[in-house]
């Protein structure tokens, strides 16, 4: 009796730490199967300036920004499983990691209720000509535009400052392999210089430069969903 409760007292803990790293990291991975798909799925409303005067179905783009919700809680989740662990190695720094994981599920969300209006002014003036036609599309693409600046500002500017905050905690604790979180501390700041660039007119936000500045942050937590999920977190835990 005293070896068994010895051997659960022993292996709780750690089967407690398996089962956080391994949700940790399957819900940063659920932000990449939710966010990937759902840029294509909104590309009729986002990049064709007349799609609230045309036909067809809006399923697609209803679909897309379903996704981003999905995307924008996970975000929130990763957050709040994580916190407890790495709160031990810096708690101001791990109460700003929630933060402005709230803010970017926050600003994700806001886009989505830009994008669902321009859904809904489709169907509901279907068929409009002339200045209705005008004044329609003028609507629509102001929604869309502000759709564009949350894409920015959420997955954009908050993701870097996702990356340093959490990325300094995890390399400081060794919970995962230092290259991993050092992707994140050299990939935050050209993701931010990427955002000013942006929002100053130097380039889009869907442009080949953006791209490459954009890859180590998504390096960075596509490898620490993957390791979190597969290894779990290191003997400091």
């Amino acid at each position: 009796m005293t070896t068994t409760e010895h051997t659960a007292t022993t292996t709780t803990p750690r089967d407690g730490m398996r089962r956080t790293a391994f949700l940790a990291g399957a819900l940063y991975l659920v932000t990449f199967l939710a966010s990937i798909p759902a840029l294509a799925l909104k590309g009729p409303a986002t990049d064709d300036p007349d799609f609230v005067l045309g036909a067809g179905s809006d399923t697609g783009v209803l679909l897309g920004g379903v996704l981003d919700l999905v995307n924008a809680l996970a975000c929130i989740g990763t957050a709040v499983v994580l916190f407890p662990v790495v709160k031990r190695w810096g708690e101001a720094a791990a109460l700003g990691f929630v933060t402005t994981r709230v803010l970017e599920a926050a600003t994700i969300f806001l886009g989505v209720i830009g994008l669902l209006a321009v859904v809904t002014l489709r169907q509901d003036v279907a068929g409009a000509t002339g200045a209705e036609a005008t004044s329609l599309a003028v609507a629509a693409r102001s929604l869309v535009a502000v759709h564009q600046w949350t894409f920015l500002f959420g997955p954009g500017l908050m993701a870097a400052l996702n990356a340093l905050l959490l990325g300094s905690l995890v390399y400081r604790s060794g919970l995962v392999p230092r290259g991993i979180p050092l992707m994140g501390l050299v990939g935050a700041p050209l993701l931010l210089a990427s955002c000013i660039a942006t929002v100053f007119g130097l380039w889009s936000q869907v442009s080949a430069v953006a791209l490459v500045l954009t890859l180590p942050v998504a390096l960075w937590e596509l490898s620490l969903g993957l390791w979190l999920v597969v290894q779990g977190f290191g003997r400091s835990a």
